[in-house]
C-alpha cells in the first residue's frame, strides 16, 4: 500500500485490537500533558496569540475563546510541548502525537468528525508520521525538530479527516513538507526557550497546507515521501504506534535515564540529599549538552540533565511544579545540580538515538562512591507502562487542572469515542479551566 492509499484506506474497525488499545491511552496521555502544561507561561500566550490573531469560531484546547483550525492547532501544539512529557519515538528523535493531535483536533472538529473516524486518523497519523521523520533525517545532516516532518503528519491527518481527493493529499503534503518548520533541534537544547520542539508551528502549518489544498494550491511532490520507498513499505504490516515511548517524568527525554539511575541508587541505598556531595553523569553527545544547571525558567528545567537528577534525589520524583517557580530557587537542589559533572561516552554515541543509556555514580560525603550501571529511560518501547500505569499518569497530571470529575469524563468519552460523534470529547475538552 502507497502512503497515498494508507492515508484514505486506514478505518477503525480495521485495525488490531492492541493498535484501537494504544491509540486511546496515546490520546490520553497527550490530553493529560496538555492539562498539565495548561498553568505554564508558554500556554497562556500561545493561546492568547491564537484567540487574537488567528480569528474563527472552533473552540480552543481548555480554553473559552475560538480561533481558526491553524490557531487552534498552534495553541495545542504549543501547550503540549510547554510540558516536556508526552510520548515519543526513538528512530524519530522526537514526537508525533504532539503536532499530530492539534491538527486532527482543530480539522476533526471543522469537519463535524465522527468518533471512529477521528480515531483512525490518529492512529494513521503515527504509522505516518514514525515513517515521515525517519525519511526526513535520512535527507539531511542537521537535527530538525519534530515540527518540520511534523507538519507533514498533521497535513496526512487532515487530509483523512476532510476527505480529500488523491491529488488534493498529495499537493497538502508537499505543501507541508516545504513549509514546515525546519528547526534548528540542538539550538534549543543548548540555549533553552519557549520555541520547544517546534510541534505548534507543524500543527499550524499542516492544518494551513491541508485548506490551502483543498481550495486549489499546489505543492506537489513531497520528496520524503515520494522519492523515499525504502521507508514506506511496511505499512499497514508493522504497526509502530506499538514502538512509541511513553515519560514518566515531564523533562526531556534524554536526562531520564540520569534520573534513573539517581532514584535506583536513592531506594538501594536509603539516601538523602544531604549524603551526597556530588554527581556524575555518562550519556551520549545530545544529553551532556543539556546542562543548564542553574535554570531561570521551566524550559530551561526542563532542557536540563543536572536540574531533574536533583530534583529526583530530592524529591523522589519530578512534578509538573517541581519546575516552576518557587523550585527553581530550591538552595539543596541548586547545591546537587551544580556538583553533577557529565561525561560523553562513545558507546552511549553508538546506541542513539534507538537507546538513551546513562550511567549515574554518587560521591557520598562518607567517601562512598555509588554506581547505577548502565541504565535506560523507564516505559521505553520495548519495556512498555502497563495500561493503568498511563491511566494514573494521565489523573497525576489533569486532576489538579482540571479536577477529578472532568477528568474522569474525559477519559470515559475517550474510551466510547468510536461510538459516537466526536463532539462528545470536544465538548469537554474546549472548555476553560476555572
Amino acid at each position: 500500500m502507497t502512503p497515498m492509499e494508507f492515508i484514505h484506506a486506514l478505518r477503525w474497525p480495521d485495525l488490531p485490537g492492541p493498535v484501537q488499545a494504544q491509540t486511546r491511552l496515546c490520546l490520553l496521555d497527550l490530553i493529560g500533558v496538555a492539562a498539565g502544561a495548561h498553568r505554564i507561561g508558554l500556554s497562556r500566550i500561545a493561546r492568547d496569540h491564537a484567540a487574537e490573531t488567528y480569528g474563527g469560531n472552533i473552540p480552543m484546547l481548555f480554553d473559552a475563546r475560538t480561533a481558526s483550525a491553524a490557531g487552534v492547532a498552534l495553541a495545542a501544539g504549543l501547550t503540549i510541548d510547554a510540558l516536556d512529557g508526552h510520548d515519543g519515538y526513538n528512530p524519530a528523535k522526537g514526537h508525533v502525537g504532539c503536532p499530530l493531535f492539534p491538527a486532527a483536533l482543530a480539522l476533526g472538529h471543522r469537519a463535524g468528525s465522527d468518533g471512529a473516524t477521528f480515531l483512525a486518523a490518529i492512529a494513521m497519523g503515527y504509522e505516518f508520521g514514525s515513517r515521515a521523520a525517519v525519511a526526513q533525517h535520512a535527507t539531511v545532516p542537521d537535527y530538525h525538530t519534530s515540527g518540520s516532518w511534523g507538519a507533514v503528519t498533521a497535513a496526512a491527518a487532515g487530509a483523512h479527516l476532510l476527505n480529500l481527493g488523491p491529488g488534493p493529499t498529495r499537493h497538502a503534503l508537499g505543501i507541508a513538507e516545504y513549509y514546515g518548520p525546519r528547526s534548528q533541534m540542538m539550538r534549543c537544547i543548548d540555549h533553552p526557550t519557549m520555541l520547544k520542539d517546534g510541534s505548534g508551528w507543524g500543527a499550524m502549518t499542516g492544518v494551513s497546507s491541508v485548506l490551502l489544498a483543498e481550495r486549489g494550491f499546489t505543492g506537489a511532490p513531497a520528496i520524503t515521501i515520494e522519492d523515499a520507498p525504502e521507508h514506506w513499505g511496511d505499512l499497514g504490516e508493522r504497526w509502530l504506534i506499538l514502538e512509541q515511548y511513553f515519560k514518566p517524568y515531564p523533562v526531556c527525554r534524554w536526562a531520564q535515564a540520569p534520573v534513573e539511575g539517581v532514584l535506583k541508587l536513592r531506594r538501594e541505598h536509603g539516601l538523602t540529599p544531604d549524603m551526597v556531595a556530588r554527581i556524575e553523569v555518562t550519556s551520549f553527545h545530545e544529553a551532556i549538552r543539556l546542562a543548564t544547571a542553574r535554570p531561570r525558567s521551566t524550559e530551561e528545567a526542563q532542557y536540563s540533565t543536572s536540574f531533574p537528577c536533583a530534583v529526583a534525589l530530592v524529591r523522589g520524583g519530578i512534578s509538573p511544579d517541581d519546575l516552576q517557580g518557587d523550585a527553581l530557587s530550591d538552595p539543596e537542589i541548586l547545591r546537587l545540580s551544580e556538583s553533577l559533572r557529565m561525561t560523553e561516552d562513545d558507546a552511549c554515541n553508538a546506541t542513539f538515538p534507538k537507546e538513551r543509556h546513562a550511567r549515574v555514580t554518587l560521591h557520598l560525603h562518607d567517601g562512598r562512591v555509588l554506581d547505577s550501571g548502565l541504565m535506560s529511560p523507564r516505559w521505553d518501547h520495548n519495556v512498555p507502562p502497563g495500561e493503568e500505569e498511563l491511566r494514573a499518569k494521565f489523573h497525576d497530571l489533569a486532576d489538579p487542572v482540571l479536577g477529578p470529575d472532568r477528568a474522569g469524563r474525559i477519559e470515559a468519552a475517550l474510551d466510547a469515542l468510536q461510538d459516537g460523534p466526536l463532539s462528545r470529547l470536544t465538548a469537554l475538552l474546549c472548555q476553560p479551566v476555572s
